[in-house]
């Protein structure tokens, strides 16, 4: 990793209608628009979508490296973020963040390992620590089923 502090340089451009253009050196343009709840076409990703997924891309990244840190082996993880706009002291804003994670791990893994390894990754994330809405982490851990023996 590199020293601190660490930037991060996007454009967002656009005219008086259409699309917004986002650009970052070295990454695919992004079309972002208004959400359907804001009258947009909801054909788009629009900066609300955007910043839910990046609360979900964010805890499964720093899960990884959790995980790796602590040896906790796992299958797969999926984040299903819900973002909760509401007005809040004549302020639209983000409330909440509902995560529901659900970490697939190998049979003969310890389920609750695994459960505070998401649990110590969600306090860790940085995308969740800059927000002010709170964050609700509802985990589902599976443990695989263990291999059957070939039969002779």
């Amino acid at each position: 990793m590199q020293n601190f502090p660490h930037r991060y340089v996007v454009s967002a451009s656009a005219t008086e209608a259409g699309d917004v253009e986002l650009t970052a050196a070295a990454l695919p343009v992004i079309a972002s628009a208004p959400p359907a709840e804001f009258d947009g076409p909801g054909t788009r990703w629009s900066p609300e979508t955007l910043l839910a997924a990046a609360v979900g891309d964010c805890l499964l990244l720093t899960f990884r490296a959790v995980a790796r840190a602590s040896r906790v082996p796992w299958t797969s993880l999926r984040c299903d973020v819900t973002g909760t706009v509401a007005r809040v002291d004549n302020v639209t804003r983000f409330t909440t963040f509902d995560i529901r994670a659900r970490l697939d791990v190998p049979a003969a893994t310890d389920a609750d390992a695994a459960r505070r390894a998401l649990e110590r990754a969600e306090k860790h994330c940085l995308v969740a620590n800059s927000l002010t809405a709170s964050i609700n982490l509802t985990v589902d851990v599976t443990v695989d089923a263990p291999a059957l023996a070939a039969a002779h």
